[in-house]
């Protein structure tokens, strides 16, 4: 069976909406353990962010509310692919208004996220 399907982008879509709404919950270290691959990472302005570090940032990191507008997937081979998208989220007077690129791969029979970049929006 190829991962790969023509629901891909939806598919893609409601995975960020999954982590998204973990992190709004405030457990999105729990949600990426299970999410990111063993060696994902994430990329900000400034560094690298390792998994396991990246998991321990999310622990009871959270948001107030968050819109995702202007997707696109790039569909990367088989069993791979990114979601580009713009998001704005809020909590308190602290806006967060970012493009983000999420890399999955289709491992252990479900999307996992490799690397995910956030890019400052000017």
């Amino acid at each position: 069976m190829t991962a790969i399907t023509d629901d891909l982008p939806a598919q893609l879509i409601h995975a960020e909406h999954e982590g998204w709404d973990a992190v709004c919950r405030g457990d999105g270290g729990t949600f990426y353990l299970r999410a990111m691959t063993p060696d994902g990472v994430i990329i900000v302005e400034d560094s690298v962010i390792e998994r396991d570090a990246a998991i321990a940032a999310l622990d009871g990191q959270s948001w107030e509310s968050y819109e995702m507008s202007e997707h696109r997937v790039v569909r990367l081979g088989d069993r791979a692919a990114t979601l580009v998208y713009r998001v704005r989220a809020q909590r308190g007077e602290q806006i967060f208004e970012r493009r983000l690129a999420t890399t999955y791969v289709y491992s252990e029979g479900r999307w996992r996220v490799a690397v995910h970049q956030q890019t400052r929006i000017r």
